[in-house]
């Protein structure tokens, strides 16, 4: 079984790697914007991901539950509840505010879908049960490590993040000149 690259794969790898926000402190402002911008980029993919691969794992979960439990309402019957915020536990996202969309939702949905290869996850209930199990591990396993990895995306947003603030704080830059930066960007 070939395993899928790490969520967000090579663009994910370089932002987390140690040495990604060496020298942040002394880069110019414009290349400190646009290391946010890819870290924000970055964390919108995975969050997207996330929430792909969240709404499988707990379609397969209450698949099994449902027939543990012996329930005569089928699957479909049951979306609605699945699908909604009930049974969850609350929010653990940051309440950031997002600026971007998704880049690629065809290539998340693939390395989705890739987790349980050889599993049609579009027909759950004709699925033996043994199957459902290897589903719901390998969408547990990497939902674990999606979300591992989005955190230390989340850092590096807090980290650069940080960093512009130092320098407005410390009058290192000019609000005015962003604002000039951001208009030209947009004409």
């Amino acid at each position: 079984m070939t395993v899928p690259s790490p969520a967000g794969g090579a663009g994910v790898d370089e932002l987390l790697d140690p040495s990604f926000l060496d020298g942040v402190e002394e880069l110019p402002m414009t290349e400190v914007r646009a290391l946010r911008h890819r870290a924000e980029q970055e964390e919108v993919n995975l969050s997207y991901t996330r929430r792909l691969l969240q709404g499988r794992l707990d379609i397969v979960r209450r698949e099994l539950q449902r027939r543990a439990e012996h329930d005569g309402r089928s699957l479909v019957d049951l979306l609605p509840e699945i699908l909604s915020e009930k049974g969850r536990g609350p929010a653990h996202g940051l309440g950031r505010h997002q600026t971007v969309q998704p880049t690629s939702p065809e290539q998340f949905e693939t390395w989705v879908n890739g987790l349980a290869p050889g599993v049609d996850l579009s027909d759950v209930p004709s699925l033996p049960d043994d199957q459902l199990e290897q589903a719901a591990r390998a969408l547990g396993e990497g939902e674990r490590t999606l979300s591992e990895r989005r955190r230390g995306v989340q850092q590096v947003m807090d980290t650069v993040a940080g960093e512009l603030a130092r320098r407005y704080r410390e009058g290192l830059a000019d609000v005015a000149q962003l604002l000039a930066d951001e208009s030209r960007h947009r004409a």
